[in-house]
């Protein structure tokens, strides 16, 4: 597709942006389709999360190459034909499916044949992932007491609703047939093609969103006893917290508190996406029953009443559990920093325990310093006058000295003294020079 865009007389060219052709073919991208009233649709929906949607457009489009077909053009929906069956394939951010269209019997008997047997031309297909949705839609003309919901459905969760004008009404009971298919019965009451092609996709997409928002349900009940067990434990550290500790205690809680945070937010972490598709596929359930316009029929329950009963507990779980994963990982934020605080006041407190302790043993090196340094002067004072007395005596002895040896050694030692004194301090300040 060229990026260029011709623009009055065809002299001038506007470069779109990028995402222009992608953004406006959204609007385009699962258009409904007319369906002929009476038709039967088979529906399935498959997890293809992750490298499964590649390997599933692959096989399509192997499939088509067989068999001659147009290969799919558009990465999000593709339409086949096989004489009167229609297959319509729609591929979405997790999950991909396969609707089979086809013509019934007007007289046909709701649901008959069974659906499974239907659905043969889906095992010409591999199987593109797990299988989350499979439903049997059978589209009729009212013809009571043939088309009568209550004759052809659980009365229990049986839900009846008609469209905005009454043209239509659509009724279940959300339970699996023995072949596994959720059956869904659309009565048509004068519905164009067109028209009755737009409800029945919004109601196959009600049930197959439904399904998808529940698979948060799982997740939540997987979580919440960790949850619980890390709440209950995290009280037990605060109360532990409140009663106080020595430095070794504190960083041992400190080490739990940290190891129940990277518990938590790991668990938060891996249900981020769940709980965010079940947001978010509730609301387009709830978006595609209001576009339907739903009227009560009877005393018996409309989709939306149904689905609120049946259904909100279930989400509110996850959002429940969601909202009590955040609360408890603030919580041991706040517990982790009040310890952590703790902690780093004590070590304060140890280090400057420590630096008293070091000039405490300064000073005294100092005392003992000045002690040997007095003492040694002494000493090399003492061996320095008794050398200098034998060298007295000898020239005493030699007749060389005019005075008395005594008084020539007692006027020696002052200056000796005083002398040894400057020697050893002028040792000692060279020593702290080097070191500073």
């Amino acid at each position: 597709m060229s990026t260029d865009v011709l623009i009055g007389d065809g002299e001038s060219r506007l470069v779109p942006h990028p995402l222009r052709a992608a953004v406006l073919g959204e609007v385009h991208a699962r258009p409904f389709t007319p369906l002929q009233t009476p038709s039967r649709v088979v529906h399935f929906a498959f997890d293809t999360s992750g490298a499964r949607a590649q390997d599933d457009r692959a096989q399509l489009e192997a499939f088509c190459q067989e068999r001659g077909l147009p290969p799919p053009s558009s990465d999000k929906h593709h339409r086949l034909t096989f004489g009167s069956t229609v297959l319509r394939w729609e591929q979405h951010s997790e999950f991909t499916t396969y609707t089979w269209e086809m013509r019934a019997d007007p007289g046909a008997v709701p649901f008959y044949p069974d659906a499974a047997t239907l659905a043969a031309p889906m095992r010409l297909l591999p199987q593109p992932g797990p299988l989350l949705v499979a439903i049997d839609l059978h589209l009729l003309a009212e013809d009571p007491p043939r088309t009568t919901p209550e004759k052809l459905f659980d009365r229990a969760s049986l839900a009846v609703a008609e469209n905005s004008d009454g043209a239509a009404l659509y009724a279940t009971d959300f339970q699996p047939s023995p072949s596994g298919f959720i059956r869904i019965l659309v009565i048509d009451r004068g519905m164009a093609p067109e028209r009755a092609g737009a409800l029945v996709q919004r109601v196959l997409e009600v049930e197959t969103y439904r399904t998808l928002a529940l698979l948060g349900l799982p997740e939540a009940q997987r979580l919440l006893p960790s949850i619980g067990a890390s709440e209950a434990r995290l009280a037990e550290v605060t109360e532990q917290m409140r009663l106080g500790g020595d430095l070794a205690n504190n960083q041992k809680l400190l080490d739990e508190l940290t190891s129940l945070a990277a518990e938590v937010e790991a668990g938060a972490a891996t249900s981020l996406f769940r709980f965010g598709a079940s947001r978010a596929y509730e609301e387009i359930v709830t978006q595609r029953l209001q576009t339907i316009g739903e009227r009560k029929v009877g005393g018996l329950p409309t989709w939306s009443s149904f689905l609120a009963r049946r259904m909100k507990p279930a989400l509110r779980t996850c959002v429940t559990t969601e909202e009590r994963q955040s609360n408890l990982s603030q919580k041991l934020a706040r517990a982790a920093n009040l310890l952590r605080t703790r902690v780093d006041v004590e070590l304060e407190h140890q280090n400057q325990e420590l630096l008293k302790s070091m000039n405490a043993r300064t000073r005294l090196q100092i005392r003992l310093q000045a002690t040997v340094e007095g003492l040694s002067t002494a000493a090399i004072t003492y061996y320095v006058v008794g050398l200098y007395s034998y060298l007295v005596k000898g020239v005493q002895d030699a007749g060389l000295l005019p005075i008395d040896p005594g008084i020539a050694v007692a006027v020696f030692v002052p200056f000796a003294a005083a002398g040894i004194w400057w020697m050893v301090r002028s040792i000692r300040k060279r020593h702290i020079g080097k070191e500073g």
